[in-house]
């Protein structure tokens, strides 16, 4: 069972010293009951009192990261149900799966096209995470061929798929010095795959079809020492797996059910057709998986999914920024116009975007605004003609331009008045409401 805090309070030096950040000790052990803190910023803490508070310190769901050359796809040590009570950190790794069956060289083929998908949306680079190859044939040497044909082309990490544990104990050996994922194990060979876990350092994943068989097999692992798991209910249905997945959750936040403390798989590679297969996996990244298996690569399907994963696990209280500066879009020249916006990322793109497929040159004038859109940070005094004023200043646009002409969204004129007498010898010019009306603008009025 949990501590609550004034059990951990009990457990603790009570010197009141501010070492770990909290004013007092209690506070401190009210966050740990919480699960807000380690045990770690308490460097005081004797080590009888930290056999008893580790389990109080452990975070409700382990954090498991699956590494390769450099790549690191981590899942769990959330500790919310809800991203709107505090917020989502570890985005769900999603992972393209390859079978077996395929020849190498259709493999390299798919796995070419898949490793070199990349959008950038907003400033960040959408990609896919790592790749799953699964053993279908029953041959050994097929599914190692499968995994060295993934290897030739990516060395991004490797979900190891079969429930033999000849065929995971050949690709462990294969992968030697990562650490893979491997998936799984069930009532049959849990034992084994467990064993081999342990041997490699590499994370496990327990498949069983109900809440019952996943703790079952979770604990007996747990007691041969094997702490790294990830929990994967075998259903396939959009119902089915969202109460699974959700009673998981639950269990492990709200009861502190540690067998059931572990992220969530989806097997989304084993829906019944491709569209089904996008419904499953868009349900699991938003309800509550931490590792999910495609088994089609569609850029038309894995770019939806990645931007609705980057939405749901950006913080709300911490918008996604762009760095305030001076850009130039089309190689403007020192008569070009100066155009105004914030640092929202959003609000950067629909502008620079527009600008660009324009065609026009201009300079865009980001300023410090928090991260907040136009008439958010206007409305809360964080973009005015001070601030405004201030980045011309700090940029050095005037040095770069030789007339002196700057324009401010439409939805801020009122502020033009201000600017004038913020920045004597400029022309202000108001510019249109919404991005998509600047070409017009710029080719109408400002040519």
């Amino acid at each position: 069972m949990a501590l609550t805090g004034i059990q951990i309070y009990k457990l603790l030096p009570q010197t009141n010293c501010k070492d770990c950040g909290f004013p007092t000790c209690l506070a401190f052990a009210m966050k740990l009951a919480a699960k807000q803190v380690e045990l770690s910023s308490c460097p005081h803490v004797n080590d009888a009192a930290k056999a008893q508070l580790a389990e109080a310190s452990e975070p409700p769901v382990r954090l498991i990261s699956v590494k390769s050359n450099g790549y690191d796809v981590q899942a769990g040590n959330e500790v919310v149900l809800f991203r709107h009570e505090k917020t989502f950190y570890h985005k769900p790794g999603v992972f393209l799966r390859v079978r077996d069956d395929e020849s190498p060289e259709t493999i390299k083929a798919e796995i070419t096209e898949a490793a070199g998908f990349q959008v950038n949306y907003v400033g960040r680079d959408l990609v896919l995470d790592g790749f799953a190859v699964e053993a279908v044939t029953g041959d050994v040497n097929k599914f190692t061929a499968a995994i060295a044909a993934v290897r030739d082309v990516t060395h991004r990490p490797i979900i190891l798929m079969s429930h033999d544990p000849a065929h995971i104990s050949a690709g462990l050996r294969l992968l030697d010095g990562e650490h893979p994922l491997i998936c799984g194990a069930d009532a049959n060979n849990w034992a084994t795959m467990g064993d081999l876990a342990k041997q490699h350092g590499a994370a496990l994943v327990v498949v069983a079809d109900t809440l019952d068989g996943l703790t079952d097999l979770a604990e007996k692992l747990k007691d041969k020492g094997i702490n790294d798991l990830v929990l994967a209910p075998t259903t396939h249905h959009l119902g089915t797996t969202l109460t699974l997945n959700t009673q998981i959750r639950r269990l492990a936040l709200k009861k502190n059910f540690r067998p059931l403390g572990y992220p969530i798989m989806t097997l989304a590679s084993h829906a019944p057709d491709p569209a089904y297969e996008a419904m499953l996996a868009a349900q699991a990244i938003a309800k509550y998986a931490g590792f999910i298996v495609l088994g089609h690569f569609q850029p038309e399907v894995v770019y939806p999914l990645l931007v609705l994963r980057e939405n749901i696990y950006t913080d709300p209280q911490k918008p996604i920024q762009v760095k305030p500066g001076l850009y130039e879009i089309n190689n403007p020249k020192a008569d070009d116009p100066v155009l105004v916006t914030t640092n929202f990322s959003i609000t950067y793109f629909s502008v620079a975007n527009e600008v660009e497929g324009s065609g026009l040159p201009a300079w865009l004038l980001v300023t410090d605004a928090e991260g907040m859109s136009v008439l958010t940070a206007w409305a809360a005094g964080k973009f005015d003609a001070e601030r405004i004023a201030k980045a011309v200043k700090e940029f050095g646009v005037a040095d770069k331009v030789s007339r002196k002409r700057i324009v401010i969204p439409g939805h801020v004129a009122l502020l033009s008045g201000e600017l004038e007498e913020e920045l004597p010898g400029w022309e202000i010019r108001v510019g249109p409401r919404e991005a998509v009306d600047i070409p017009a603008f710029m080719k109408q009025v400002l040519t």
